[in-house]
């Protein structure tokens, strides 16, 4: 597989995979444009970004692992997650076995290959970008193939909303991404804390 940078990633076959294919972490366009210092970055990036790594730090070091599944939003030419661009590379190297999947929408299942990485029955644990773009469709998107899916408070982020029929004021972030949890829970997502990191890939 030629990715759009011209690296090539090996092609596994999935029953090669030595993880625990009924939990999979999501890690979704957590790239290195949007955890640049702000404006161009997130406002919380200085939290949400170690709260991040933590929570993959931790998923890598279990036996088996959950399945880990990078995913990168490819933007258009003269953006900043244009493939290829300085914004566009991932903030963690995947390792082996670890999966990456590029999209142009924002529900990472939307033609590209998650749902068959992705097991119906599988336990999502949701970090990443957008709040109210990436991450409410692909939770959504998961909810709606029968997946039980978890979103880490603290691990998601947006950025500020400028709010166009209200003479444009701004919304914070924070708002936008508390806005976000409870339409979520409301349809269905499991909201956690990172005090709950122990529990995250378990049946606890």
């Amino acid at each position: 597989m030629t990715l759009p940078n011209g690296a090539h990633q090996p092609e596994i076959a999935l029953d090669e995979h030595k993880d625990d294919p009924k939990r999979v972490l999501i890690v979704l366009d957590v790239q290195v444009g949007m955890l640049s210092p702000p404006p161009a970055g997130i406002p919380s990036g200085s939290t949400v970004g170690p709260n991040i790594a933590t929570i993959l730090s931790y998923a890598r070091a279990l036996v088996p692992p959950p399945r880990i599944v990078h995913v990168r939003n490819c933007g258009d030419a003269g953006e900043a997650d244009e493939p290829g661009a300085p914004g566009w590379q991932l903030v963690h190297e995947p390792l082996p076995g670890e999966f990456v999947v590029d999209k142009r929408k924002n529900n990472a299942f939307a033609g590209t290959n998650l749902g068959e990485i992705v097991p119906t029955t599988a336990q999502i644990v949701m970090v990443g970008m957008q709040s109210d773009f990436c991450i409410r469709a692909t939770c959504s998107a998961a909810l709606a193939r029968g997946n039980e899916v978890l979103l880490v408070r603290g691990a998601h982020a947006t950025y500020d909303r400028v709010e166009v029929l209200d003479h444009g004021t701004i919304t914070p972030a924070s708002v936008v991404e508390a806005e976000i949890e409870g339409e979520l829970e409301e349809a269905g997502v499991v909201l956690l804390e990172m005090k709950d990191l122990p529990e995250m890939f378990t049946d606890s």
